[in-house]
């Protein structure tokens, strides 16, 4: 990169996780349109070690590690964080609202894919494919023929519930639908009219999601008033039989309470992509229903199936992530536009 021109504004920009064999991506994105006031953009990618450069940085764009306002303070400049996902939980909100930092996600990136992935977790239980699959593999196999499972339901005319009906719960509302699911749907912040658009029923009661939904998933948020809402009270609701999946946020959902309901045939299946504090080591302590998952306890065979929080994952949105986290990152911090900007917290 050549040198840069010091009459025109002049941004410094990191990428903290180190992840990418070039930025031709961002660069691109960076560039001064014929258009535009002139201005520079120094990219660089560096993790939140380095230190040459922190007095000088005015925006962060970060993928996996945590900010915290330890780190804040590293960054006496920083004027902006694009948090490069959806999730904005391991971020310290409260410390970036002190200091004035505006912070963004990337509402919009991963959606087909994780919705994809929700669905297909759904499929996999309410088919039995799991079971089945892993049936077929025992020694000596099961026979040629089908298990009789509470797993195994039709789907056309049962109650699919959606746990938050943002831009991925409203993906997921649309492939139900397409499937033959009846959607409901549950969320407090959703405009109202929401459900008219997508042709689905809502309800304001949690209570009754849980009640009504046979197959339920999740789609909201890690946030105090979120994490473990999805407990043994509201699971222990649901019909005979019921599957509950999880690409949203570990913290949501407790694995206790999980772990029991299946314990108890209150839950005949479960999907996670997440799971709280991840990731889950190799060796070490894990919790006991995933611990239990990977030593193919007989109790759990085909009831439970894990991916290691891959649903956003395809080499599109992985393209994605870079394009629009720049794009964020330029249009916020460059050209002073509110996207997808996150509310700060109530601070004292």
């Amino acid at each position: 990169m050549g040198s840069l021109d010091t009459t025109i504004p002049t941004y410094t920009v990191i990428q903290a996780d180190e992840l990418y064999p070039d930025d031709s991506i961002e660069q691109a994105i960076f560039t001064v349109k014929d258009s535009e006031k002139p201005f520079n953009v120094s990219y660089v990618q560096k993790n939140l070690s380095h230190s040459e450069l922190r007095a000088k940085v005015d925006g962060i764009s970060i993928l996996k590690p945590d900010f915290t306002a330890a780190d804040l303070e590293l960054f006496p400049n920083l004027k902006l964080i694009v948090r490069m996902g959806v999730g904005y939980d391991r971020v310290d909100r409260v410390a970036l609202a002190k200091r004035g930092v505006i912070l963004s996600n990337l509402p919009d990136y991963g959606t087909g894919e994780i919705a994809d992935h929700a669905i297909s977790l759904a499929l996999a239980l309410r088919r039995g494919i799991i079971l089945h699959h892993d049936s077929q593999r025992t020694t000596p196999s099961s026979l040629w023929s089908p298990i009789e499972t509470p797993l195994v339901a039709r789907i056309q005319g049962a109650t699919f519930g959606i746990l938050g009906i943002g831009l991925i719960g409203t993906a997921v509302a649309l492939w139900a639908k397409a499937f033959g699911w009846n959607v409901l749907a549950y969320d407090l912040y959703a405009p109202n009219g929401i459900e008219k658009a997508l042709g689905i029923e809502r309800t304001r009661d949690i209570q009754e999601l849980f009640r009504r939904s046979s197959t339920l998933s999740i789609h909201c948020p890690a946030t105090p008033q979120t994490i473990n809402l999805v407990g043994y009270d509201l699971l222990s609701l649901m019909p005979p039989g019921s599957i509950v999946i999880d690409t949203a946020r570990g913290e949501v959902l407790d694995l206790d309470a999980a772990e029991r309901c299946l314990k108890e045939a209150k839950l005949t299946g479960l999907g996670l992509d997440v799971a709280p504090n991840e990731p889950i080591p190799i060796q070490g302590f894990i919790h006991p229903l995933l611990q239990a998952y990977r030593d193919q306890a007989e109790w759990l065979r085909g009831r439970l199936v894990v991916s290691p929080h891959t649903a956003y994952h395809s080499p599109e949105s992985l393209d994605d992530i870079r394009i629009k986290s720049a794009q964020v990152m330029r249009d916020v911090l460059i050209s002073g536009l509110r996207m997808n900007i996150i509310a700060p917290p109530n601070v004292k």
